[in-house]
């Protein structure tokens, strides 16, 4: 049996991720986001890897069938109907709408992540229900791939503490497993930290955010177990 994480997407190799469960995970923002969207109503959400793509995706489809979403160094791109803010996606804008979200780290991730079976999508919002999940995916297949976002294809504090918290529910009670050495130092950080709180907070996107007054996002997201729902990915459409 057997746990990689991976803290950034370029990790994984070409065919590293065929048929494995895989988590992704980008707490600041783009899991997050997604989560509360398809929580909140939303039909799907559409990850894009960027934001032509995002408009090329949506250039034929019903005006008031879909919305564009997504952020460029935090902020709202212009001419989309949100940033990447899962404060913004209450039921009374995204219910029964097609999300196209477009974002620096995150939705890259997803588009990577592609060939697993199942892509879960997780962040500290639906903790509890996630671990739940990919416990059962691993537990079944004895294999479980964790991929960080990350922060401009670097390491990121928050995402790491995110899959070090994942691993250590997700291996209880299994003696025999085998963790690549990203899966140790994440788990290492779980005992660094006092809460999702304590790591979000000293982490350098959350930093970013609390400077362009942002921070509120970073509470929402630091605040497990909000949502029940944990999202799959699969075919470029996450349900």
């Amino acid at each position: 049996m057997r746990i990689d994480v991976y803290f950034t997407p370029l990790g994984p190799k070409e065919g590293d991720l065929a048929g494995r469960g895989v988590v992704v995970i980008d707490i600041l923002r783009a899991t997050t986001t997604i989560i509360a969207a398809l929580a909140n109503g939303a039909k799907a959400v559409i990850p894009a890897a960027t934001s032509e793509e995002a408009v090329r995706l949506t250039a034929n489809l019903e005006k008031d069938g879909f919305l564009l979403a997504g952020e460029r160094k935090c902020l709202k791109i212009e001419g989309f109907a949100l940033g990447n803010s899962p404060r913004e996606m209450t039921p009374e804008v995204v219910a029964g709408k097609t999300v196209f979200l477009a974002t620096t780290n995150g939705t890259p991730a997803l588009v990577a992540a592609q060939g697993g079976d199942p892509v879960l999508v997780g962040a500290a919002v639906n903790f509890g229900a996630l671990a739940e999940r990919a416990g059962a995916v691993f537990r079944e297949r004895g294999d479980l791939a964790v991929i960080c976002a990350g922060r401009e294809k670097q390491f990121a504090l928050e995402d790491a503490y995110a899959a070090g918290r994942l691993v250590k529910v997700v291996k209880k009670g299994i003696r025999k497993i085998a963790l690549n050495d990203a899966a140790e130092v994440a788990l290492a950080l779980t005992e660094r930290y006092a809460g999702w709180d304590d790591a979000l907070k000293r982490c350098a996107a959350a930093r970013q955010l609390q400077e362009l007054e942002l921070g509120d996002d970073v509470a929402f997201s630091a605040t497990p177990d909000r949502f029940s729902t944990v999202p799959t990915y699969a075919e470029r459409r996450i349900t």
